[in-house]
């Protein structure tokens, strides 16, 4: 395949274009003025301003980001909890033995055994056609369980891990004991008076899990046929794209940041003893 490449005016033109005939200083100073009105530049693949293209592909990623984060966390914190108060026990071997399966396994491998080996065996894939919600809502929904799902078994697994050591330290304090010696049943034990002052390192986990899922849709996305922002980056990269490139890591870090400011206003509800 031969690579196209621009010499003399079309290079000068090109530099002038993306801004590369100033210096870096003022180049930076006018990209980020031009962030702040929302202005992230034009995609030179398709030649519409990346800002729309964001805007058409961001809900498909978001969806398939609530999705896995939502499996993540209705999978991890049940497991977890189970496997502290039974310590030790077969479902606490067997939680433990499957949360380092979750994190050792890679999750694009799993993806791509999911399409390939139904397909071999019983002639099945996943739908890699994407249904827009105004055609069939029910399909819409199914062509995000199996990646969303895949996506959040690495974070379910650390989420659980971490539910699991915390709930453990919390259920050896003192005021835990204590509740037990009064004659406290175990639910009230755990679920009211341990469960909520275990969660605040879960909480901040999370946090971080939101950056890890954005990062894996790009993956996922592309494997599964799904015409989210990740996809398009992954494009775009191929495609030397630069500003589309530029575009969608400032918006998935701006989205990791918002999480974690999240996170820490969360921690006042969590602790009625942080301020702000």
């Amino acid at each position: 395949m031969l690579e196209e490449r621009a010499y003399g005016k079309d290079l000068d033109d090109l530099r002038a274009k993306l801004g590369l005939d100033r210096p870096i200083y003022i180049q930076y100073f006018e990209w980020l003025g031009r962030v702040v009105r929302g202005q992230l530049g034009e995609s030179l693949w398709t030649k519409r301003p990346v800002i729309e293209e964001l805007a058409r592909r961001l809900p498909v990623s978001l969806e398939l980001g609530l999705m896995a984060l939502g499996f993540s966390i209705s999978l991890a914190l049940p497991i977890g909890i189970l496997a502290a108060i039974r310590q030790d026990s077969a479902s606490d071997y067997i939680a433990r033995s499957l949360a380092i399966l979750g994190l050792s396994v890679p999750g694009f491998w799993i993806a791509t055994l999911v399409v390939l080996l139904p397909a071999i065996w019983w002639g099945w894939s996943p739908p890699i056609q994407f249904t827009e919600w105004s055609v069939d809502r029910w399909a819409h929904v199914s062509q995000f369980i199996l990646p969303a799902v895949i996506l959040g078994i690495a974070s379910a697994a650390a989420v659980m891990r971490l539910t699991r050591a915390m709930l453990l330290d919390v259920l050896r304090q003192d005021y835990v004991r204590t509740a037990w010696a009064k004659g406290v049943g175990e639910r009230a034990v755990v679920l009211k008076h341990s469960l909520k002052n275990a969660l605040i390192p879960v909480v901040t986990v999370l946090g971080i899990q939101v950056a890890q899922i954005l990062g894996g849709t790009v993956i996922f996305e592309t494997i599964f046929g799904l015409p989210g922002m990740g996809r398009f980056l992954f494009d775009a990269i191929n495609q030397r794209d630069y500003p589309v490139i530029q575009g969608v890591n400032l918006l998935i870090v701006s989205v990791v940041v918002l999480m974690n400011l999240t996170v820490d206003a969360f921690y006042a509800y969590l602790d009625p003893r942080i301020r702000y």
